[in-house]
Formats: C-alpha cells, structure tokens, sequence
C-alpha cells in the first residue's frame, strides 16, 4: 500500500500546480538546498559574463587585427614575402599577426596569406602547414587554399596528396569560374599519377560540365591525347 501511496502523489503533482508550488516551497526552505541552488546560479552568472566579456575582447582584437593586416597584404602584392611575413619593423607581419591576434579573422586570413607566401619562396612544407590551419566557408578562399596545398604536394612529386586536395578543391562550391581550373590541375595530377584513364576522365568532365570555360579546348585536347595512349 506504501509503495501504491506513493505512486498516487507522484500523480497529484503532475496534475496539480499547487502541488509543484509547495514542493518547491519546501526545497527551497532547506538551507542547504537554497546554497545549492545560489552556487548554480552564481556558475551561471559568471559564465555569462565571461562570456561576454571574451566576445567584447575578440571584436576589439579583430578590429586591430583587421588594421594591421592591411600593410601585409600590400607587401605581398608587391611581391615582397618577407616583409609580408615578417613585418617591417613598425607594421606586423603574417605571422606576428597570427601570434599576436589568435583566434581573430585577421589571423586566420594571415595564415591563409603565411602559406602562399611560402609556396612562392619555395618552402613547401611551411606553405602546407599554414594553408592547412586556413579555414572558411568562403568559395574562392577556401577552394583557392585546397589547390594551393595540392600545388605545394606537386611540387614535391607528392601526387597522391596533391590528387586529395585537388578533388576537395574542385568539390567545394563548385562554380563555373575556377571549378574547371581545379579540375585541369587534377588531370594532370592524375596523369603523374599513371593513371591515364582517371585523368581523361577528368577532362571530360570539364568538356560536358564547363563548355563555356577558357580550359575547354586543351581539355578536348588532352582527353584525345589520353585516350590514344591508353589504347
């Protein structure tokens, strides 16, 4: 009968809401539970204003950030990677950049800007570190970052590698404008490869997927050229 009893109030509390009042009443009456209760609360709070205080850092950081970037991107399209990197002494590089503002826009920008500099100067190994820690759901950076590191794997005969992220560039939003340059540098990375077969496979699909595209006539060309080796 207790255990009927019990099953009854649980019942009564669902159903009515001064029932839920006064238990709560007598939770709350405990002191214990009332310091428990102001523990969580307290945990809550600061979480909260922790919170808003790193969002109110991090928009301050990227606004700085975003500032001194702009000196770098100017050395970089002038060709000079070095200050680009490095700075000038009065203005910060790509790489002060990503030490000095982490976790900001800018830095992530500056690492993106860090790898291509570094596949110019030849250093292929530090052009794929920087270009892998890039990410953004932008189109042409993103899918630029992929065929870059692709580009830095070729470079080190590494074709495999180079074949991954050639497909992941050519994967990522495809678009009429540098889908069909991605999809060329994959041929002839395939073709490097050895594989004859996947690489005209690959120009065919510019020729039936890009017609408009400039590539389209060297990947008629190519294909042709492909399908009589394999013969």
């Amino acid at each position: 009968m207790a255990k009927g009893k019990k099953q009854d109030d649980g019942i009564e509390i669902l159903e009515d809401p001064n029932a839920i009042v006064e238990k709560a009443n007598e939770f709350f009456s405990s002191k214990r539970n009332k310091a428990m209760v102001f523990g969580i609360g307290g945990v809550i709070a600061l979480l909260i204003v922790s919170f808003a205080g790193y969002n109110y850092y991090i928009t301050n950081q990227n606004q700085t950030a975003q500032e001194e970037i702009f000196q770098a991107q100017f050395y970089f399209d002038a060709d000079s990677l070095g200050l680009a990197l490095n700075g000038d002494g009065n203005s910060y590089g790509f790489l002060e950049i990503m030490d000095e503002f982490p976790g900001t826009k800018a830095a992530n920008l500056a690492s993106f800007y860090a790898g291509a500099s570094y596949l110019k100067l030849g250093d292929f190994d530090g052009a794929i570190r920087y270009l892998k820690e890039f990410s953004s759901d932008d189109y042409l950076l993103q899918g630029r970052a992929y065929s870059l590191i692709g580009d830095a794997y070729m470079e080190m005969d590494d074709f495999t590698n180079a074949i991954s992220y050639y497909k992941q560039a050519v994967d990522y939003k495809e678009n009429e404008s540098f889908t069909p340059i991605y999809l060329k540098k994959l041929a002839i990375a395939q073709e490097q490869n050895g594989d004859l077969a996947a690489a005209a496979s690959t120009y065919g699909m510019i020729i039936s997927d890009y017609p408009a595209a400039s590539e389209i006539h060297d990947a008629k060309k190519q294909k042709a050229r492909l399908e009589a080796l394999a013969q």
